[in-house]
């Protein structure tokens, strides 16, 4: 089933507002289709397909109203017109960016994963379940595909017309198996922003043996000893403890109420020159943002150049009070959602160092990734972090040693950047059609990743 056009809707409601007299207006049209299909021990547990369809719109003067409506007609648009007029009257008055972009994009796709049949998508999970069970010593095994499909329509009172098409398609994997160690879990998974041919080319099978081989040798592994380590960390854990203990910091929302560890730090050192962090909405093997859901162009927003703290993320309602222009961070989860400041594809840049190199002249250490890994909790107002690692290493005289169990990284992410000694030449973003990133009860789909880096944590483990 396609999804919906919204743009007739579009043009009507610049037609109503035009009749209302408001200020400024602008509309967001949503159609999303979801499919899921999950796979366990026990068979097929999950088979959906949910489609979402609804118009969000804001009006702006002197505050700020919102109103939704998933009835999408000329007299559903004129009540949400109404509403959010008599919402922003009753407000108190806000700066606004205003500033109008015209476009149209879609991220590439060459096989559309709508029009795959069903069973497609169950006679994969299942056998990559079934690869992963078929390692000795796992108990548990399952396996889910994902779809997302979405058309993203703006326009606003001032000409902004802006229409975004997107894919993103993913599987993923978790295995338990049984040890001298008791129970341990692992998952592992890839998402693209593509169509059905990322999952055809993708080594499914692969993935989910190695999944289960890890869960086996995790089962057989010990938590490390609590201390202070200098620490390898593998681009997927880089990618999560950026994004969670630096990312929501620079959100300008963040910034602009005062609750931000790095309020106020613009142009001050944070990290060494190896260091370069970037928001970027367009990284081929992230989310596909090209335009926020203010229709605003997203392009690359430097964050940390050379280890300075060089800008913030930012809406068209934050950017006044930040004394800049809006970097396209402005997202909602949902039309019903209000715009709220969220990253894209927060990443580190490469340096110089072979992957290799690092860990051989790392002559005592621990090599951290995130495949099962179980996230943890972070403060933007102090930058403190504490995560549950995945899979991890000892490092002994330059190699790697036995495995880890039950990592728990914890520190400040002000101190873990400053603590960098090296960057690797490799960078991996990834993404997830799974999950992504929650705030104030609204979920979106983000991209993190970097390249291997070296540092110093304090460790614990949660598990003998």
């Amino acid at each position: 089933m396609p999804l919906v056009d919204l743009e007739w809707a579009a043009d009507v409601f610049l037609e109503e507002a035009s009749r209302a007299g408001v200020g400024f207006a602008d509309f967001r049209g949503l159609s999303r289709v979801y499919r899921l299909v999950a796979v366990d021990d026990d068979g097929v547990r999950e088979a959906s397909w949910v489609e979402t369809v609804g118009v969000g719109v804001r009006v702006v003067g002197p505050g700020v109203g919102y109103s939704a409506v998933s009835r999408v007609d000329r007299g559903g648009l004129r009540e949400a017109i109404e509403r959010a007029a008599r919402a922003a009257r009753a407000g108190g008055k806000v700066e606004f960016y205003t500033g109008a972009w015209r476009d149209r994009a879609s991220s590439p796709y060459a096989r559309d994963p709508l029009e795959v049949p069903t069973g497609d998508l169950v006679e994969l999970a299942s056998s990559m379940r079934a690869e992963a069970a078929g390692v000795k010593g796992v108990v548990s095994a399952s396996a889910r595909i994902g779809v997302e499909a979405e058309r993203r329509v703006y326009a606003s009172t001032e000409g902004g017309w802006v229409v975004v098409e997107s894919r993103l398609v993913g599987g993923v994997v978790s295995a338990v198996a049984r040890g001298p160690a008791g129970l341990e879990s692992a998952w592992d998974g890839e998402s693209r922003s593509a169509g059905w041919e990322f999952i055809e080319r993708t080594d499914w099978a692969g993935l989910a043996r190695g999944v289960g081989e890890l869960a086996v040798q995790l089962s057989n592994a010990r938590a490390p000893e609590p201390g202070f380590y200098t620490v390898v960390l593998d681009p997927d854990i880089v990618g999560i403890l950026l994004h969670e203990a630096l990312g929501h910091p620079v959100e300008g929302d963040s910034v602009s109420a005062g609750g931000s560890v790095v309020a106020g730090k613009l142009g001050e050192r944070i990290a060494p020159e190896t260091v370069t962090i970037v928001d970027d909405g367009l990284h081929p093997d992230g989310v596909f943002v090209p335009y926020d859901d203010e229709g605003v162009r997203k392009g690359e927003t430097v964050i940390v150049e050379r280890g300075v703290l060089k800008g913030y993320l930012s809406g068209r309602l934050e950017a006044p009070l930040l004394g800049g222009e809006p970097t396209g961070n402005g997202r909602a989860a949902t039309h019903r959602h209000p715009i709220l400041v969220r990253q894209t594809n927060f990443y580190m840049k490469p340096g110089d160092w072979d992957d290799e190199e690092i860990v051989r002249e790392t002559r005592d250490g621990i090599l951290a990734t995130y495949r099962g890994g179980r996230g943890g909790q972070t403060d933007p107002g102090s930058g403190t972090f504490t995560f549950s690692l995945g899979a991890s290493w000892r490092i002994r005289n330059g190699e790697i040693a036995e495995p880890l169990r039950g990592v728990v990284a914890a520190g400040s992410i002000l101190d873990m950047l400053a603590s960098i000694d090296a960057v690797g030449r490799e960078v991996r973003v990834r993404t997830s059609v799974f999950g992504g990133c929650g705030k104030f009860g609204q979920l979106v789909r983000v991209g993190d990743g970097g390249p291997r880096v070296r540092t110093r944590l304090s460790i614990g483990g949660s598990r003998q």
